[in-house]
């Protein structure tokens, strides 16, 4: 062997023993580096986060981005889980949450994400996400499909399929329900979606429609519909609106004498509601996984740490980002690592898990497994429906 050919031998050697190590360490994939259990400390991950923070429904993120981060304090007390969380905002908007996404995923490597707040917006985000192969766990998506998004795709907050029906029964145990109205915003995926099941409820009991009247966001005058309602006489009103334009409906509804049971979607499940029409919300009924005032020693910590936190009562919005967090974090620590496919699995494996919520496991699509508690606004405050 002559002396060109011994130097080209021992650079190929070398190539080679290169190429072996890295594949070797590189058992994260299209993430970032992993990092595994007992290697150096608790399992370290980042969780990237979309959430509404500026517009009209701020008040949604801002409730699910304090509970994702009491969660973390605490998962970091704990100490079997590091997790870092990356903030973006998306004000609402399907190309702003998409944007922010791409980002989370693709410069800033995160292992999962969480969010974003809307259901709209999941419908863009969720298959970008199955495309990259990032876990995605929403929070407070409740419209139909989302879970059917892709393998990587989750949420624990409870579909209007669940809620809505289990709303609409104890009114009907409640009072004399023959005739329903139906207004909904028809220009958000989220409220439509509330409407679609509003309509199968009403024909599933057998009740008459008398009419179905629409908005959009931002309206801001309602008198029109609400007059045309009022003269019809409905027993029960189906409304399927976020808190802003649901609130608004209540108050200008009772001003005009209307005074007969309102059924909410989720968008009606927020303290926001109350804080805006006032006395007009009394009467107000909602499906929740949430309610604050359970007897339950995990949810008392949490309303206690949340209001010394932030000054105020932990929502629906709240409580399933909290308790979302903690179920990533389980994820992770059972996969052991931040591999993105590991935490996909592991995630979907959790069955029984109990929160503040109440005690959570995931189908076969990734879809929360739990039962809801019905609520009504008396004395302007959320109690039980009984």
């Amino acid at each position: 062997m002559n002396k060109n050919i011994k130097l080209l031998f021992s650079a190929m050697m070398v190539c080679l023993l290169v190429i072996l190590a890295a594949c070797g360490n590189d058992t994260k994939g299209a993430g970032g580096q992993a990092n595994e259990a007992g290697s150096d400390g608790p399992v370290k991950a980042t969780i990237g986060v979309v959430s509404y923070l500026t517009g009209g429904g701020a008040s949604y993120g801002e409730a699910i981005t304090n509970g994702l981060k009491l969660a973390n304090e605490e998962l970091k007390a704990a100490g079997e889980v590091d997790l870092e969380l990356k903030i973006e905002d998306s004000a609402g908007k399907q190309e702003e949450a998409l944007n922010a996404a791409q980002k989370l995923m693709n410069s800033d490597n995160v292992d999962a994400i969480i969010g974003p707040t809307l259901s709209t917006e999941m419908f863009v985000v969720g298959p970008e996400a199955e495309l990259n192969g990032v876990t995605i766990l929403g929070t407070s998506n409740t419209a139909e499909g989302v879970p059917q998004l892709g393998d990587y795709v989750f949420r624990n907050s409870i579909p209007e399929t669940m809620a809505i029906p289990a709303a609409v029964e104890k009114a009907l145990e409640k009072y004399d329900v023959k005739k329903v109205a139906i207004l909904y915003g028809n220009d958000d995926v989220f409220t439509k979606a509330g409407y679609d099941v509003m309509k199968q409820v009403a024909e599933d009991k057998n009740l008459e429609v008398v009419t179905t009247e629409t908005f959009q966001l931002n309206q801001s005058d309602y008198k029109p519909l609400l007059t045309k309602i009022k003269n019809l006489e409905p027993d029960l009103i189906l409304a399927s609106a976020l808190y802003n334009e649901g609130a608004v409906i209540l108050d200008q509804a009772r001003k005009m004498g209307i005074d007969v049971p309102f059924v909410g979607g989720n968008g009606f499940n927020s303290p926001e509601v109350i804080t805006i029409a006032g006395d007009a919300s009394n009467g107000l009924i909602v499906a929740t996984p949430w309610f604050a005032q359970k007897d339950d020693e995990k949810v008392k910590n949490f309303v206690e740490k949340y209001k010394e936190a932030y000054g105020m009562e932990p929502d629906q919005f709240a409580a399933q980002a909290y308790d979302g967090l903690y179920l990533i974090a389980e994820a992770v620590k059972n996969a052991g690592t931040n591999d993105r496919d590991a935490i996909r699995d592991a995630l979907a494996e959790i069955q029984g898990f109990e929160g503040v919520l109440g005690t959570m496991s995931f189908d076969e699509d990734g879809d929360i497994v739990m039962e809801p508690t019905v609520l009504i606004i008396e004395g302007n405050e959320y109690v039980v429906f009984e």
